[in-house]
């Protein structure tokens, strides 16, 4: 295992996408209502990772929208040689961040699984929704993706919080 002294970080932010096949590259990145697609490509030992924040407008070419930026990720990985029918999904984010506004994170999330199902993308793990932001880290080379739910610094934790909904093997950190 490679630890993360001994390998490259590379954070992505809104709007933006990153693969590699590179095996001590780790892609994190924080989010709240947006959502980050970590796709793999198990037999080429490829991934990479989105970051979008907002959900399908009909036409929207902008890699800020779900559909643009799920896109142009698996059109990444299909330049480096990944197949389509090998691709495996696992998605974060999709938070509520503020309550009594609407629920763009929900809507984010949707629109990501929404995708994935047109593209007959698997998705082999989850973990969407929730009131609380998430860090998360993806090694693309290998698949392995870990998150760390993160606590509000103004809210008094009465426990550990709460198990995200997940669909599949995330490891927390």
């Amino acid at each position: 295992m490679i630890s993360l002294r001994e390998s490259q970080t590379i954070h992505v932010v809104q709007g933006e996408h990153v693969v590699s096949d590179k095996p001590d590259l780790v892609l994190t990145t924080v989010l709240g209502s947006c959502v980050a697609a970590c796709l793999h490509d198990p037999v080429r030992r490829i991934g990479g990772m989105n970051h979008f924040l907002l959900p399908d407008v009909p036409g929207a070419r902008d890699i800020r929208y779900a559909s643009a930026a799920m896109e142009q990720l698996v059109n990444s990985l299909l330049k480096m040689g990944g197949r389509r029918d090998r691709l495996v999904a696992k998605l974060f984010g999709g938070a509520r961040m503020i309550k009594g506004l609407p629920d763009i994170g929900h809507r984010n999330g949707e629109a990501a699984l929404a995708f994935l199902r047109g593209e007959g993308i698997a998705v082999s793990a989850q973990s969407l929704g929730g009131m609380q932001a998430r860090r998360v880290r993806f090694w693309p080379e290998t698949g392995r993706a870990q998150q760390l739910l993160l606590v509000d610094s103004h809210e008094v934790a009465a426990g550990p919080p709460p198990a995200p909904a997940a669909g599949g093997a995330i490891e927390l950190f």
